[in-house]
């Protein structure tokens, strides 16, 4: 039998392979070999709110109204944020956004362009 990893999520032992992903029986949960080697190699991988690898470079758009702390001004949803930078922290991308300037933000509200 082959030795695959176990489940990321619940930790399970009775994960199996099919086509280029890992699948975890007992709560669902999916992910790709390359996610598991990085993962065995100590990155943490940033993802957007549908699940997509962001990385740097790449274009987002803001998926909701974001009030910006110490002003009274809103980037609103729909907003362009080009050539991101990802970095370690809660606030997980690095950009500039036209308009406001050099701004952090939190993956779980953009999307991938």
């Amino acid at each position: 039998m082959a030795d695959f990893p176990n489940c990321p999520q619940c930790n399970s032992e009775y994960t199996y392979e099919d086509g280029g992903l890992f699948i975890c029986p007992e709560c669902s949960h999916e992910w790709s070999k390359e996610s598991e080697a990085e993962m065995s190699e100590g990155h943490k991988m940033i993802k957007d709110s549908n699940g997509n690898v962001l990385n740097d470079g790449d274009t987002v758009t803001v998926i909701k109204d974001l009030k910006v702390k110490g002003s009274s001004s809103v980037i609103k949803i729909g907003t362009k944020v080009k050539n991101i930078r990802l970095v370690e922290g809660d606030h997980d991308i690095d950009c500039k956004i036209d308009g406001f300037g050099a701004m952090k933000l939190k993956s779980e509200f953009v999307k991938k362009v």
